[in-house]
């Protein structure tokens, strides 16, 4: 592949992302605790005591064993896409593909757990071979995307989006129709979903319990973050990711292999959201549906975002996010308030991010 790439323009979005992911610590927490706040005056508007929403939260989050599980699992999938963010954000890239490649992770990982003649092999394979398929099914999808930018200049966040748009119909294709993935129609009752996947299949429990049901995608998704955090500080990798980032003209100029490196970046934040969605698959839901990605990889997007750049950051606000979905589902079921409440106050964390960005700027530009 060539050296040459179409520099990386200056826009004004690329820009102000840039500023977003430099700010400091003490903004990314002062914006949570603030949208936490306006969440809780939110939720008297509706009428609802905050005696009764705020313990039907920490029950849902923090209350018993399987809901600390439950968000552990949700917090590794919103890791892994965040991982994948910061990674191509460190080459200049904006990764908002996550909830495709996830689609993409899920549709593979199901195909090869339920007809790739997986079932009964030895040494952990069942369940092994399905996440690889799904990692390198979601690196050729956000591996596209990388091509695109590398040779025609298409701005990656049209083209991760779109392709999201893609994957999702996919999806949507390949459990209602039975030539694909959709189980057997036995009576006019059969979901249009697929057939669960073997036991064999689905991932190990560390517990070995289903009342504490954390995956062993929990440590994967920790020594996929340390080979991150290593490549980014101390690889050779690394260091053409931040010199493609900062100057790409300099770059190609200097011998690096811009195009390459582009669409590498794109390729491994493609197959982090791949595996993000076999590990939906094998260690949750067993089944895939409509609506399989669950918003997780715009969940993934908005924790890469306010990781700042940082491996350790993303596993905070991972974490954050995974035990805020958690007790916003038990405040819906407990309390009666709708779950688009965190939605809301994701939302809110971003915009304070980004006004905290131009605030920043407009102080720099007046100093």
């Amino acid at each position: 592949m060539s050296a040459e790439a179409p520099p990386l323009p200056a826009t004004p979005w690329r820009s102000n992302l840039s500023r977003l992911t430099r700010l400091p610590g003490v903004f990314a927490l002062a914006a949570v605790l603030v949208a936490f706040l306006v969440g809780l005056l939110l939720v008297v508007a509706m009428g609802v005591p905050l005696g009764k929403a705020i313990p039907a939260f920490l029950s849902g989050a923090f209350g018993s064993g399987y809901a600390i599980s439950a968000s552990l699992n949700r917090s590794v999938v919103f890791a892994l896409v965040g991982l994948g963010f910061i990674l191509a954000n460190r080459a200049g890239l904006t990764n908002v593909g996550g909830e495709g490649q996830i689609a993409i992770g899920g549709i593979v990982a199901t195909a090869v757990a339920l007809y790739g003649g997986v079932d009964g092999l030895p040494l952990g394979l069942p369940f092994i071979l399905p996440m690889l398929a799904a990692t390198l099914a979601g690196g050729v999808w956000g591996g596209i995307a990388g091509v695109l930018r590398a040779r025609v200049g298409t701005n990656e966040v049209i083209s991760t989006l779109l392709l999201s748009f893609i994957a999702v119909w996919l999806l949507y294709w390949c459990v209602q129709s039975e030539h694909l993935l959709r189980q057997p129609m036995t009576t006019s009752a059969t979901l249009p979903e697929s057939a669960e996947i073997p036991h064999s299949t689905q991932l190990p429990l560390l517990t070995g319990s289903y009342a504490t049901p954390v995956t062993i995608g929990l440590p994967i998704m920790i020594v996929l973050a340390i080979l991150v955090a290593v490549v980014l500080a101390r690889s050779g990798l690394g260091f053409r990711l931040r010199a493609v980032g900062l100057n790409p003209v300099a770059s190609a100029r200097a011998g690096i292999r811009v195009a390459s490196t582009i669409v590498l970046a794109m390729f491994i934040a493609g197959a982090l959201g791949g595996l993000a969605g076999a590990m939906m698959l094998q260690g949750e839901q067993y089944t895939l549906k409509t609506g399989f990605s669950s918003g997780y990889g715009f969940d993934g997007l908005v924790v890469g975002l306010l990781a700042r750049g940082s491996v350790s950051g993303v596993l905070s606000a991972a974490l954050l996010f995974a035990f805020l979905r958690s007790g916003g589902i038990a405040m819906e079921m407990s309390a009666g308030v709708p779950t688009a409440l965190v939605m809301v106050i994701q939302g809110l964390i971003v915009i304070m991010i980004a006004g905290a960005a131009y605030w920043l700027e407009r102080r720099e530009a007046s100093a």
